[in-house]
């Protein structure tokens, strides 16, 4: 598990995925941590799941982070899915236009495939 000042990854490895939660806020202080853990992932994993559900604030850079992890995942033929986030989460994916391109699901043990 990843820790910085607001920020928790809880990291759960399934064996069709791995789930990576946040609890807390993925800002430009707390990303690159988030990065690190996305970057560590074997490749051979079918699918990651960000579940968003504890995720109380994200920022720009957050997102960015966020678009580089479906990103990545689709170059390394993974399935890229989030869950549902706060209020604020919700409306910054909303407003930007990125929920619309984000496969969401409803829990992190939905079914991703």
């Amino acid at each position: 598990m990843g820790v910085s000042e607001h920020l928790t990854i809880g990291v759960a490895r399934e064996a069709d995925r791995v789930v990576l939660s946040l609890d807390g806020e993925l800002d430009m202080a707390n990303a690159p941590h988030l990065q690190q853990a996305i970057d560590g992932e074997d490749a051979g994993t079918r699918a990651i799941v960000l579940d968003l559900q504890r995720l109380t604030f994200l920022d720009s850079t957050g997102l960015r982070v966020i678009l580089a992890a479906r990103e990545r995942c689709q170059e390394r033929g993974q399935q890229f899915a989030i869950t549902r986030g706060s209020e604020q989460v919700q409306r910054l994916l909303s407003v930007t236009g990125v929920a619309s391109h984000l496969r969401m699901l409803a829990t992190p043990d939905e079914l991703v495939v």
